[in-house]
């Protein structure tokens, strides 16, 4: 079977994790999750390409990379530009791979403003609330696809 290729984007601030705010984000590191995501992987079938960025245009850049590499799926912790970011919501539009929007908090249990989801809106679905398991529950999801 062929390999799947997944691409794993994640945002603003989650080179953090570990650090910052370990009572709502867990003590796991974005490395720990990377390493967790590339065994299951393995076990799917699956190649991970992990990204991260402080940068709203390289999230917008490494989507449209994901469809021109011929990407299965994206998995995509927007971080707070999932509740601001229109070019977000645009370049998820602009392609045809799956996004699977991913948060390790739940964000309807959270301040208000973080409600709203931008990339949940053109996401073909959401897993949120379960801490660094969302991105695994995400990886099954985008493997079945």
């Amino acid at each position: 079977m062929a390999e799947k290729l997944i691409y794993v984007l994640n945002g603003p601030n989650l080179n953090r994790l570990g650090k910052r705010e370990p009572e709502v984000y867990g003590s796991q590191t974005l490395a720990d999750i990377g390493a967790m995501l590339a065994a299951r992987g393995a076990d799917l079938s699956c190649t991970i390409s992990m990204h991260q960025s402080n940068h709203e245009g390289d999230l917008v850049d490494w989507l449209h990379e994901a469809e021109d590499r011929g990407a299965h799926a994206v998995l995509l912790n927007a971080g707070a530009l999932t509740h601001t970011s229109i070019a977000l919501l645009d370049a998820i539009r602009s392609i045809k791979v799956p996004v699977i929007e991913v948060h390790l908090s739940n964000p309807h249990t959270r301040e208000s403003f973080r409600h709203v989801s931008w990339v949940g809106q053109a996401a073909k679905g959401t897993i949120a609330g379960f801490g660094a398991r969302s991105y695994l529950l995400a990886l099954e999801a985008a493997a079945a696809l």
